[in-house]
């Protein structure tokens, strides 16, 4: 839609003019599933290559220690030569200059999935965030999948302890914000999740929702993003006339391009 007509639906003035993505570097999302050779080899590259200082983040797991290690995750099955692993599940360790040491030149940072609220209470707000939001800043990129898809949005959904059916949960609710105003959902059609975002924006008319299908990604640089690997992605915006058998979402294929600020896709 564009921002003439989101106008008409009274929504913020400021979603209109503003960017969505990071000034610097980019973001890569995943909703989950396998990883294509199209979505590891795009990481790698915005990273700036396999011998890039990488942390792999997998907090989100259920099991405390992870199963993810050094040796035992994508990246450096991949065959990445600097990949730290960065974990805890207490927030004042994450907010220490110690801990955050793997961040201070890293070129590429990566939320491997679970469940969102793990990395809420471990790291929104701390020194860890701020560090993250930093490789950004020097141009590297930040990525994640499923619940570490999720956290890069600003609003949280999924994020409730009791399960990950409920949207909207009070007091997880604040992403990390590295994509400004928006909602991101996974495992959209893998889960028959097409219209779980409806709630969140119809309630937060401000958002934009994105829902992102297993092994596909957005790849985000400024105001405006790519889809890659396999499937679909599901725009909701509450300034989208529904369709007439009544979605209230359109969808982007695997080389579509979309722009953030004017919620339209690009045309080829």
């Amino acid at each position: 839609m564009t921002c003439t007509r989101r106008a008409v639906f009274a929504l913020a003035s400021a979603a209109c003019a503003a960017s969505l993505g990071p000034d610097h570097g980019a973001l890569l999302i995943v909703g989950g599933g396998q990883l294509p050779h199209a979505i590891v080899d795009r990481f790698i590259e915005l990273a700036g290559g396999k011998d890039a200082p990488m942390v792999f983040i997998p907090t989100a797991e259920e099991v405390d220690p992870p199963r993810a290690t050094v040796e035992n995750n994508w990246l450096t099955k991949a065959g990445c030569t600097h990949v730290s692993i960065l974990h805890t599940r207490n927030p004042k360790v994450a907010d220490t200059a110690d801990f955050v040491k793997p961040l201070l030149n890293a070129k590429a940072v990566w939320f491997e999935g679970g469940r969102q609220w793990r990395l809420v209470d471990s790291y929104l707000h701390t020194r860890t965030e701020r560090e993250i939001s930093n490789v950004l800043g020097r141009g590297g990129v930040v990525g994640g999948s499923s619940a570490g898809a999720t956290i890069i949005g600003s609003y949280l959904v999924r994020g409730a302890r009791e399960g990950n059916t409920v949207m909207m949960a009070p007091g997880y609710e604040d992403g990390m914000g590295f994509l400004q105003n928006s909602a991101i959902d996974q495992h959209v059609i893998t889960r028959h999740r097409e219209d779980d975002l409806n709630q969140v924006i119809d309630k937060h008319p401000d958002l934009l929702g994105i829902g992102i299908d297993e092994s596909t990604a957005i790849v985000v640089r400024g105001d405006r993003f790519e889809v890659i690997g396999k499937s679909k992605v599901f725009i909701h915006d509450a300034g989208y006339k529904p369709s007439a058998d009544g979605h209230k979402w359109f969808t982007l294929d695997v080389g579509d391009r979309f722009d953030l600020a004017t919620r339209q896709k690009i045309a080829p």
